[in-house]
């Protein structure tokens, strides 16, 4: 299947059926606030991320949307993920060679940057700086 081959390109890590079951929740809870349609679309793009990294984790879990919304959100969630895991990939290459990141959150939140930093052990402030640069150049990811 093509999603599968996918998350097996992105390689993110696979967590047990809880983890999965409270990060679609918490996709669904942001769904709930959405304003406007292209964020709206985002978040379905969330949820439909979400839920097919739990099927390629190996759990057998309901999908939480109809069919129709989850076609919406494949269309979404592939540039998306697949962006974002890039940028990622340069920031990291950029901070250090033999790091390779795989990480595919929003690098506008200062956050989501920080946590990534302390688990790849690097500067915080720096790959926030670095971050921060590179973005200027990846206008889909604004």
């Amino acid at each position: 299947m093509l999603i599968n081959l996918w998350h097996s390109f992105l390689n993110m890590p696979k967590c047990d059926l809880d983890w999965h079951k409270q990060d679609i929740q918490d996709e669904i809870d942001e769904l709930k606030d959405a304003k406007g349609l292209l964020y709206h679309w985002s978040e379905v793009s969330d949820i439909v991320y979400t839920y097919t990294r739990a099927k390629w984790s190996g759990h057998k879990i309901e999908r939480p949307i109809n069919i129709f919304m989850f076609s919406v959100g494949l269309i979404y969630m592939f540039p998306k993920y697949t962006l974002r895991w890039t940028f990622f990939r340069k920031l990291g290459n950029k901070m250090n060679s033999k790091i390779k990141l795989t990480e595919v959150r929003n690098p506008m939140k200062a956050e989501k940057l920080e946590q990534i930093a302390l688990r790849y052990n690097l500067d915080e402030e720096e790959f926030k700086k670095e971050a921060a640069k590179l973005i200027r150049y990846w206008i889909f990811l604004k």
